[in-house]
């Protein structure tokens, strides 16, 4: 593995399978109280800028369950919050950390730190990328349906961080993905085009149309996520008006196969991306998808780390 990660694209498909092996044997390890110490004496500094529930709990204990020492640093509590450029606090925490993970809004603050620093950086979510979910999310649907290859993604709603993660990841790994997306809430150019290169040299299909009943015809996995993710707030009203017509409801759901999974990574906004019903029907998939992050991100933290 690269000694960082930073997007979904840092992983080819032998490594992100070799983190989903390691995740469940450290899932099942836990599970039958093994003790797995593997980053005793290790320390990773946790840099919040976005609040959080699932990233921030996941990876402290996490970190603690592999014997080591989770810092949490929030941006008020940083010198970056007071405007020290990131790349000298770059350099002074590599002088204290093994690792850090990073919870932001800019990929290329990320990216910065990650050049200035000689520990590992892990993104735990920009507004570009989200690959510790979508990690968790390739976990979870090994473990319901046993094979990754050949199955078909559908993704509902906005062209955000999950969506574009999810098409280099899904794609990566051998599966098909189709995403209905409004054309002005879009995925990058970037993604897009990188999507075309993979599916094109691997014989998948991506597409992205604007109808998510062409999307998850006959889907396996149906995914969706908020339509107004953190800093869209004032965009409420708009993408609710935007967005009508994407929801995740039972009369969609006839249309994708008859043992289709639905993935959430949460927090869900019942009745509006997804209804109470199908969120209810599925919960105990997008929940387990919620402990995944636990698993896959130790397994994340074990291989940059150790």
């Amino acid at each position: 593995m690269n000694k960082d990660l930073l997007k979904m694209e840092d992983l080819s498909k032998d490594e992100i399978l070799d983190i989903l092996n390691l995740g469940d044997q450290l899932k099942y390890e836990l599970k039958h109280n093994i003790t797995h110490h593997h980053l005793k004496g290790k320390t990773l500094g946790m840099i919040f800028e976005k609040s959080s529930t699932r990233t921030r709990v996941s990876f402290e204990v996490g970190m603690y369950q592999l014997g080591g020492y989770p810092l949490f640093l929030s941006s008020n509590d940083l010198q970056i919050g007071r405007g020290e450029p990131i790349q000298d606090t770059a350099r002074v925490l590599s002088r204290y950390l093994n690792g850090i993970m990073i919870r932001t809004f800019s990929q290329n603050e990320v990216a910065s730190l990650a050049e200035c620093s000689n520990i590992p950086i892990i993104n735990g979510l920009t507004d570009d990328e989200h690959p510790c979910q979508v990690l968790a999310d390739l976990m979870t649907i090994r473990e319901k349906k046993n094979i990754l290859d050949g199955l078909k993604v559908a993704y509902i709603g906005d062209g955000n961080n999950m969506a574009q993660s999810l098409i280099i990841g899904c794609l990566t790994v051998g599966m098909n993905i189709s995403l209905a997306i409004p054309d002005d809430y879009m995925v990058t150019d970037y993604y897009i085009n990188k999507g075309n290169e993979i599916a094109k040299n691997n014989d998948l299909t991506f597409k992205i149309v604007n109808n998510p009943r062409e999307a998850v015809l006959d889907a396996d996995v149906v995914i969706t996520d908020v339509w107004a993710s953190m800093g869209k707030e004032k965009e409420v009203n708009e993408r609710m008006m935007a967005f009508k017509g994407y929801q995740v409801n039972s009369e969609l759901m006839t249309l994708a196969k008859n043992d289709a999974i639905v993935l959430h990574c949460l927090p869900a906004h019942r009745e509006e991306e997804i209804t109470e019903e199908i969120l209810e029907k599925h919960s105990d998939t997008i929940f387990e998808e919620a402990e995944n992050r636990l698993h896959v991100q130790k397994a994340i933290l074990v291989r940059l780390m150790k």
